[in-house]
């Protein structure tokens, strides 16, 4: 383990110590946000990032040890394993350099190679390498056998032994791959007859980019265009002589003086080595552009999970559409459906004066507080008719209930799900996309979970990457969003708790069916009752479970139980009782943590702890807040360049962020319009769900594409050298119709676009 903590220390820029802390913790069954909350003296305050880092490195090193134990023992059976071999294998820092060591041990169908050599063809390899003015035609003809009928076949013989001992040279494998990688360049063009069929792409037609500077959301792009068959891919090297140079002198080859020798290198080059640093090539920048999809993907998520709440208000749902109506319910404070209906203000029916009348009516018999509006088809439309409906009910003297637009990114996913199923098992389909609308406004964390993270609408390029990577990436942001926030353990869906740290499926379902038969929990002492839930389960998921209203207020709080008589030591120093010393900003400020810790509970918990007894329960979400879109810009071709709007950010990528504007098609800040200074992050300057103010730069109509800019002191058009003119993203025509891709137009702002493949669809 100590060579593996030294390893991840130096890539976290921690000590080993640390890391090594953090490895035994996990490998005794604690969950990454339990470590990251409640053992910071044991880790040294390594946060969940780090922790997941760790996990992560830890079982790819010790795949790697395992790997390597396996070679070198097959190595050895074959009796070839010198020192020298050993030490470079057990120093290799990757699988990709073990397996090039391994490769001339490694078991394999008989080559070309091993025929020749067979043949006694080494024999004439090595001297055509060491008397490279030897007449190769001449030296051939003494080797000619059955096998090797005239000297052409001899050698061609000789030409497959040399090359493979290129193929199987660890170091020049690697040399060649990493020059490749580091000078070669992807080229792409479009096949003959796809030009319109494949339009989309057109920005890829004649395309060239160094493989280090291709960007996550271009490689995938790039890969997709040519599964679909509309682009041809190159790997373009660069220049093969600088590869012939580096075979030639990894082999001190005379090429200069041997005809023969040099076309045996190009031919090795060419047929062997350029090709596997091809495949070698494709792997790497599928690998980057998914880690790159990754990290944007969680990113988005956890900032849409994190999003502010709208809290315990009763709230009236709008689900959007023209034909098939728009579907209603009305949930109180925790939840609960209180009243569904379908109303059809729209074409082609037009009830707009009914619809109202209804709504109003339904909205002040519950004294609905919000009116939430899906995002989707007939938002905009939906969204005046909520605005008329709170304004009947001012107008007829009662309190105004706030429109608000919501996402609806897998609402729909979430409304035909079995758990949807089980939840409302009389409701019909499109009336559960409603309340599912109604709920993830007052808490978007709670009813987000009930849907699969890759429905939610914020990833990029979602179904081109490692499903299992992507699975395992968003479970975890999933799982540190839960746990960041906590759950009121008398009101949590099955879903939510499954989140919690060290609950399963089963014990959160054991949990609700507690519940359910023996009423609200009073203390979380009592969650030791639920079948299955044992000590260790109750140590990682007792901090996370909130009591509100029990019979300790330590309960509501993030304390955990073990650290109660810590609270206990420091509400007798004061001589306060607990319930008194919660929230007596007065006192605990006056509190030195170094005079309750000790050897179980250090400086950093017992600071947290005060932090938490002087605001209990704090929700670490942002306030709640909503934009309000410009009225009578409904669509894009409402749309004037110089014209400031509020909008709500959708979505963060490398390149930029998208901005709902209240049109039906989210706009583009592209990074270089963010700030006066340099950003390298849009997640640096704005987060999912954000409400922001832009200004429209550029707007394309018959591409439907927004260009918009956070510096409000912008002039659309002006050649500015701090700002190219941006341009939008518009949909993509090879997902659903409801995902949004990105196309580009030239300048930086364009090549960032190509291909971007985000989406917030249903």
């Amino acid at each position: 383990m100590t060579f593996i903590a030294d390893i991840i220390a130096t890539e976290l820029a921690v000590t080993p110590k640390q890391v090594t802390a953090a490895i035994e913790l996990m490998a005794a069954g604690n969950t990454v946000p339990f470590v990251s909350r409640y053992r910071k003296e044991v880790t040294g305050g390594l946060d969940d990032a780090q922790l997941r880092h760790i996990e992560e490195r830890n079982a790819y090193l010790i795949e790697l040890g395992e790997r390597k134990e396996a070679v070198l023992a097959v190595i050895a059976e074959q009796g070839k394993l010198s020192d020298d071999l050993r030490r470079r294998i057990e120093q290799a820092d990757s699988k990709a350099r073990v397996e090039d060591l391994y490769l001339p041990y490694k078991k394999r169908r008989q080559t070309k190679a091993d025929i020749a050599r067979e043949a006694g063809l080494d024999e004439l390899t090595q001297l055509l390498v060491d008397a490279p003015s030897t007449d190769p035609e001449d030296a051939a003809a003494r080797f000619v056998t059955e096998g090797f009928a005239d000297t052409k076949a001899v050698l061609d013989g000789a030409r497959a032994i040399l090359v493979d001992r290129f193929t199987t040279d660890a170091d020049l494998v690697g040399e060649v791959r990493e020059h490749f990688f580091a000078t070669g360049t992807m080229r792409a063009g479009v096949v003959e007859g796809k030009e319109n069929e494949g339009a989309k792409y057109r920005d890829y037609f004649a395309f060239s980019e160094p493989f280090e500077t291709l960007p996550s959301h271009r490689i995938l792009a790039l890969l997709r265009g040519e599964a679909e068959g509309v682009l041809t891919l190159e790997m373009d090297p660069g220049e093969e002589s600088v590869y012939e140079g580096m075979i030639a002198r990894r082999f001190n080859l005379a090429v200069e003086r041997s005809d023969w020798l040099a076309k045996a290198v190009r031919w090795g080059w060419r047929t062997k080595l350029q090709v596997s640093s091809n495949l070698d090539t494709r792997t790497r920048l599928r690998e980057r552009a998914e880690a790159g999809a990754l990290e944007v993907f969680a990113t988005n998520l956890r900032d849409v999970l994190l999003a502010a709440p709208a809290g315990q208000r009763v709230t009236l749902a709008l689900d959007p559409g023209y034909r098939n109506g728009v579907k209603c319910a009305v949930v109180d404070g925790t939840g609960k459906v209180l009243d569904t209906t379908i109303v059809y203000p729209h074409q082609p029916q037009k009830r707009w004066a009914e619809a109202v009348e209804k709504l109003s009516t339904m909205a002040a018999a519950h004294r609905a507080e919000l009116i939430a509006v899906g995002n989707g088809t007939a938002s905009r439309e939906s969204e005046k008719l909520a605005g008329e409906v709170a304004d009947l009910i001012a107008r007829a003297g009662g309190t105004r209930p706030t429109p608000v637009m919501v996402s609806e990114s897998g609402a729909s996913v979430y409304s035909a799900s079995e758990l949807a199923a089980a939840e409302f098992p009389d409701m019909d389909v499109s009336l559960r996309s409603a309340v599912s609308i109604a709920r993830r406004l007052q808490d978007p964390l709670a009813e987000l979970v009930k849907v699969d993270p890759k429905s939610i609408g914020v990833g990029q390029y979602q179904h081109d990457v490692n499903q299992v990577e992507l699975a395992r990436a968003l479970d975890a942001v999933v799982e540190d969003a839960v746990n960041a926030v906590g759950v009121d353990v008398n009101t949590a869906s099955v879903p939510l708790l499954e989140r919690v740290a060290g609950v399963s499926a089963t014990l959160a379902r054991n949990i609700v069916e507690y519940r359910d038969e023996h009423g609200a929990f009073a203390t979380r002492k009592e969650l030791s009752k639920v079948p299955r839930l044992g000590p260790k389960a109750f140590e990682q998921a007792a901090g996370f479970m909130r009591i509100q209203g029990g019979a300790n207020p330590l309960d509501a709080s993030a304390v955990h139980p073990e650290a109660y008589p810590v609270v206990e030591r420091i509400a007798a120093s004061t001589g306060l009782d607990t319930q008194a010393l919660i929230g007596n900003t007065a006192v605990l400020t006056r509190l030195s943590a170094a005079d309750f810790a000790d050897d179980t509970f250090g400086v950093p918990t017992v600071t947290d702890i005060i932090s938490e007894l002087e605001k209990p329960g704090r929700d670490p979400r942002p306030e709640f807040t909503t934009a309000t879109f410009k009225e009578g810009v409904n669509k894009v071709s409402d749309l004037a360049p110089g014209m400031i709007l509020e909008g709500t950010v959708t979505n963060v990528a490398a390149f930029g962020a998208f901005v709902d504007i209240g049109v039906h098609q989210d706009g583009l800040v592209h990074v270089s319009a963010m700030s006066d200074k340099f950003i390298s992050d849009p997640h640096d300057v704005v987060r999912s769900g954000q409400v922001v103010k832009v200004k429209v730069m550029d707007v394309d109509i018959q591409r439907q594409r927004i260009g918009l800019s956070l510096r409000l002191d912008d002039e659309p058009g002006a050649d500015k050298q701090r700002s190219r003119k941006p341009r939008q993203a518009r949909k993509d025509p090879g997902r659903s119709a409801s995902r949004r891709e990105a196309k580009p137009a030239g300048g930086s702002m364009a090549d960032a676009l190509k291909q971007a493949g985000f989406g917030r669809g249903r």
